[in-house]
């Protein structure tokens, strides 16, 4: 591939902008400067600089960030940040996404790509991707709210029974359970229905993809067998 379609692929700008990184001796490769447009790369393990700054080619990107609290999953953020203000220009220009969202005040394990297909595997209704999430409450938990929630509550304006699985009672205010569908506000929405609250809201896991060790409002790259892991459906 050339050089310049290379960093026009990654985010860099125009191709007419990435010739000019190229001819000012912004871009090198194994520390050597390249200032020949129609220079090829290959793409296998290409790292490369820009300015110094380091990157790898990746054909596609996943990324999984731990969610802070008062960040809407919107490029148009109205009342709060927006989680792409986490991000640099390059991954803004690749076209970076979403999979699915999060409230504003929900934190936790939040994927983006730049992959489409990614994107449907793990968003569609029925692909029944899991997702865990643990929450306090603002009242105790009681068993009979356990067992409601895993038969099953009607949720106004929506049809048939939503229910969840694994539900455990980590403390007297505190839940974890895993829900397999994705109707707005869901888990919110299922406490109230067996009487409780959610006062604070995490995502842990979406399917098989535990949240990494990561601050609030940090993200990795995630490798291509945490992409599978995330695409993975638990058994309802």
């Amino acid at each position: 591939m050339l050089l310049e379609k290379m960093l026009q692929s990654q985010g860099f700008g125009s191709r007419k902008h990435c010739q000019q990184l190229i001819k000012t001796g912004a871009i090198a490769i194994n520390e050597h400067i390249i200032r020949d447009v129609k220079h090829k790369v290959k793409l296998d393990d290409l790292t490369f600089s820009v300015y110094d700054d380091h990157f790898t080619y990746r054909e596609k990107v996943y990324i999984a960030l731990n969610k802070p609290a008062d960040y809407e999953c919107s490029h148009q953020a109205t009342h709060h940040f927006s989680v792409f203000d986490l991000f640099d220009t390059a991954l803004m220009n690749r076209g970076l996404q979403c999979v699915g969202r999060l409230d504003q005040d929900t934190t936790g394990l939040l994927l983006l790509t730049d992959d489409g297909q990614f994107l449907q595997a793990l968003t569609h209704p029925k692909k029944h991707v899991a997702k865990v999430y643990r929450m306090q409450t603002a009242d105790p938990v009681t068993e009979q709210q356990i067992q409601q929630l895993q038969h099953g509550v009607e949720l106004r304006n929506e049809s048939g029974r939503f229910a969840a699985t694994d539900v455990i009672a980590l403390a007297e205010h505190a839940l974890q359970m895993t829900i397999h569908q994705g109707v707005y506000h869901q888990v919110k929405r299922m406490l109230a229905a067996v009487g409780n609250k959610v006062e604070k809201l995490h995502r842990q896991q979406i399917g098989a993809l535990e949240l990494a060790d990561l601050e609030q409002g940090q993200w990795v790259y995630l490798t291509a067998a945490q992409v599978e892991l995330a695409k993975t459906r638990m058994t309802i």
